[in-house]
């Protein structure tokens, strides 16, 4: 199955209305901030779980209390809908959490 790469319209109208995510390095990118690490790593915890359903895998890490999150699709070479898809699952999980 071929996933179709976004193009810069769609990538720069996500960004525009998706506030804390930024490109770098051709991926999409955020940094969370909890209150501790607990918070942090509960929100990888229930992030994972929902990663899982989606079947789509971010490059993400964790120190102390900030999750950092690299998206991209390796089958499209870039950034695709998939992303943007995870990116407002995050968000929306975050913000439950009080990021």
């Amino acid at each position: 199955m071929s996933i179709e790469r976004a193009g810069e319209p769609e990538i720069e109208a996500f960004l525009s209305a998706s506030p804390g995510w930024s490109r770098v390095e051709g991926k999409l990118y955020r940094e969370y901030h909890f209150t501790d690490f607990v918070q942090a790593f509960g929100f990888m915890t229930q992030a994972a779980l929902e990663i899982e359903k989606q079947n789509h895998h971010p490059e993400w890490c964790n120190a102390y209390r900030t999750v950092v999150v690299y998206l991209s699709t390796h089958e499209a070479d870039g950034i695709s809908k998939r992303d943007f898809a995870l990116a407002r699952t995050m968000d929306e999980l975050a913000d439950r959490l009080g990021a």
